[in-house]
């Protein structure tokens, strides 16, 4: 029989992409707000039973972190409370899972090397706790379960880092980018094809439980976000050469784009300075090792007209 996957956030960067890497596995029934209101639990609970889906990805997810500081029952509804509510349904119906995702802002972010899983969480920020919720919520429920935490995640469409700078760049704004922080870019259909080979192991696997746990799913190496900014403009450059393309524009970004501290880039939310995830985990258990964030990089651009002015 064909199995039917449930996918959250059909509309978001994440989810976009999990429509497409899932479909060759079998059948998508991908879901957004339009569909579902997932501050309903019940209605949620009743979805999920009619569908009878055997594997839920739940890539919707409250992602506004500054207003989570502000909206702290909304956000914690639909990243600490839904989460579980999916968890449990899928347990009742006997299925073979689900797949959620968790951020590096579970953490502190005050330590000098990449976080392994077992590593002591502590948010500093509403976002934080209300994912880290959503995690507690999942384990808690008993389906078997992948917790894969990501961190920096941008895509070729949407509103997101990356099409952020290129915007501003095209646009001539000085750009002044914080250099204290530290993590790794993460390209959203990287993250797809890595859920999309964990779903397969799910399904094959005589006791999925046996592959439960949380691992840490981004890009190998690390940098600022100053840094990532500037591989985006140079790679943009190197396209647009290919391409037979005018780069003054992207030249000019690179010589304004300029190194700041947080402390000058205040925000309501507290955001950790050094949030880079180890991979080993997803290695040794699944055979996965994501690229580094470069080559991400570079094959997101390529798949990426860059707008010139």
């Amino acid at each position: 029989m064909t199995p039917t996957f449930l996918v959250t956030g059909r509309d978001g960067q994440l989810g976009f992409e999990l429509r497409r890497t899932l479909a060759p596995l079998g059948r998508v029934v991908a879901i957004d707000v339009d569909n579902l209101n997932l501050c309903d639990i019940e209605a949620v609970r009743a979805y999920v039973r009619e569908l009878r889906p055997d594997v839920i990805v739940n890539a919707a997810a409250y992602t506004a972190v500054d207003r989570a500081e502000t909206e702290r029952e909304l956000s914690n509804t639909i990243n600490g409370v839904i989460p579980g509510v999916l968890a449990e349904e899928i347990e009742k119906l006997g299925g073979k899972g689900i797949v959620h995702y968790s951020t590096d802002y579970v953490f502190a972010g005050n330590g000098e090397r990449p976080y392994k899983e077992e590593d002591a969480t502590s948010p500093v920020n509403a976002y934080g706790e209300s994912k880290l919720a959503g995690e507690q919520a999942v384990q808690g429920a008993g389906a078997p379960h992948v917790i894969l935490r990501t961190e920096w995640l941008y895509a070729t469409r949407g509103a997101n880092f990356l099409l952020t700078i290129l915007r501003l760049a095209r646009q001539g704004k000085p750009l002044r980018i914080i250099a204290d922080q530290t993590g790794s870019p993460t390209w959203a259909r990287m993250l797809a094809e890595t859920s999309a080979c964990i779903v397969a192991r799910m399904l094959n696997a005589q006791d999925p439980r046996a592959i439960s746990g949380v691992y840490h799913a981004t890009a190998s190496g690390q940098t600022t976000w100053h840094g990532f900014t500037e591989a985006i403009l140079r790679e943009s450059v190197e396209r647009l050469k290919k391409l037979g393309q005018e780069t003054d524009w992207c030249e000019r970004a690179l010589e304004s784009l300029t190194p700041i501290p947080t402390s000058e880039y205040p925000t309501p939310a507290k955001r950790p300075a050094y949030s880079v995830l180890s991979g080993d985990k997803l290695d040794r258990v699944f055979g996965i090792r994501m690229p580094d964030w470069r080559e991400q990089l570079r094959f997101a651009l390529e798949d990426y007209s860059v707008p010139t002015p």
